[in-house]
């Protein structure tokens, strides 16, 4: 990938190397560097010549291989081929056409017990090719040859949407996942990734889940950093401040609560994530899943389960795919029956999600309540203390600054609570 005027270029085998493609697209375009990635895909017969011909011409190259052999002298399995390769050229011998220079070779263990190469790793590698550092070195562990990370930047296509899900495994949001994501792919015609932080042993344990939807091809293949939508149907994952961690400016979160008062969700928030969900302008909301779960499945085990199939009604409700793509609701039912093969999906995916979002509940936020009820400080944009619809969503022609405003928003009306409702206007929980 894009070799042929390649300086620096990196070398390996597996999914790892589609992150490299990003990289290199990501240093050519912000820092000017001539990079380049090689996969190999076939190993036996080994492809001496085709590799040496890619090659020759740059000034290093470094192989990347996900195992370590600690008794090898030269490097793992892949970079002692690769060396041969280049010892038959430049004696011109096995069928070799004969070259006169070697560039440098360096190699690598990356990924190892199954750990992400990501791109901050990558860009390291190039790194440490420019400025003629280890010939071996290892990435992603605690480890004297190492090699530090600098930055790792957010490589997801343009306009990439990705969301992250704290969940207890055997809850269903696993399996919930991968419909999203058929859904996603199947009827929306998006790019897909998906992929779970679980096993069979974390039943009942916490588990997370990961999904990417994207207009082209998904070439990152690691843990995401950065999320659009926060998916918490732990409900005791909201009590840490690492769950918050990655969700982007202006995100949104849908939690599980057997709370159906909005004051009553924010009291339980702890007082960091409170302040993180401030800054960020993060939009909150919540529905008792478990309820709901209740209510079309007699056992127990399968309750469990339903709880992650509302998160699907979330999702459809939360993102804007299916208005982008001009789909009525009864296409997206049926797309979604047949990714759940079940026919009640449409009341799941779809009733639901209408009883859920189209009056609430949505907690629109304060913006100013730690140490105190700030007096008359008026929260929120329709300018009438107490009022809890933020600012950002009001759409032309609402008429937001009266009494009783209305504010209207994509995803349904945010009601204004007169200010006797808060005590002037005090949104503090005390």
């Amino acid at each position: 990938y894009r070799c042929a005027d390649a300086d620096y270029i990196i070398v390996g085998m597996g999914c790892y190397m589609e992150t490299a493609k990003a990289v290199v697209d990501y240093l050519r375009e912000k820092r000017g560097l001539a990079a380049g990635a090689l996969t190999v895909f076939a190993f036996r017969p080994f492809p001496a010549q085709e590799i040496v011909e890619a090659l020759k011409d740059c000034k290093a190259f470094t192989i990347l291989e996900r195992m370590d052999d600690p008794m090898s002298t030269t490097g793992n399995h892949l970079t002692r081929e690769v060396k041969a390769a280049f010892c038959d050229a430049i004696t011109g011998q096995n069928g070799q056409q004969k070259i006169d220079r070697v560039p440098n070779i360096y190699s690598g263990a990356a990924g190892l017990g199954s750990r992400d190469v990501r791109a901050g790793d990558l860009i390291a590698t190039v790194d440490n090719m420019i400025k003629g550092g280890m010939d071996f070195f290892c990435l992603g562990i605690d480890h004297a040859l190492a090699l530090p990370v600098g930055e790792d930047p957010d490589l997801r296509p343009p306009g990439g949407f990705s969301m992250r899900g704290h969940s207890v495994g055997g809850f269903g949001s696993v399996t919930t996942n991968k419909v999203i994501a058929t859904i996603a792919g199947n009827i929306f015609g998006k790019d897909v990734q998906a992929y779970p932080k679980y096993g069979s042993e974390k039943k009942g344990l916490p588990t997370t889940y990961y999904l990417t939807i994207a207009e082209t091809h998904i070439n990152l293949h690691q843990e995401l950093e950065k999320v659009e939508l926060l998916c918490i149907n732990d409900p005791t994952a909201i009590l840490s401040p690492l769950t918050l961690k990655g969700l982007v400016a202006g995100g949104s979160i849908f939690m599980q609560s057997a709370y159906s008062d909005p004051v009553e969700v924010w009291k339980r928030v702890p007082l960091e994530n409170k302040r993180f969900i401030r800054d960020k302008k993060v939009r909150v909301y919540f529905c008792d899943m478990v309820s709901i779960a209740r209510t079309v499945a007699s056992e127990a085990d399968l309750q469990m389960r339903m709880q992650g199939i509302v998160l699907l009604g979330a999702f459809l409700r939360l993102t804007p795919y299916a208005r982008e793509a001009q789909m009525t609701d009864e296409q997206v039912y049926a797309g979604v029956e047949k990714a759940l093969a079940i026919v009640e999906a449409h009341l799941l995916a779809g009733s639901f999600a209408d009883d859920l979002f189209d009056e609430g509940p949505a907690l629109a936020l304060p913006r100013a309540i730690v140490g105190g009820c700030g007096g008359d400080e008026r929260v929120g944009g329709c300018g009438r203390r107490g009022c809890r619809w933020d600012d950002r969503e009001r759409e032309n022609g609402d008429n937001g600054d009266q009494d009783g405003c209305q504010g209207r928003s994509m995803l349904g009306h945010r009601h204004c609570k007169p200010a006797s409702v808060f005590p002037e206007g005090c949104w503090h929980p005390n």
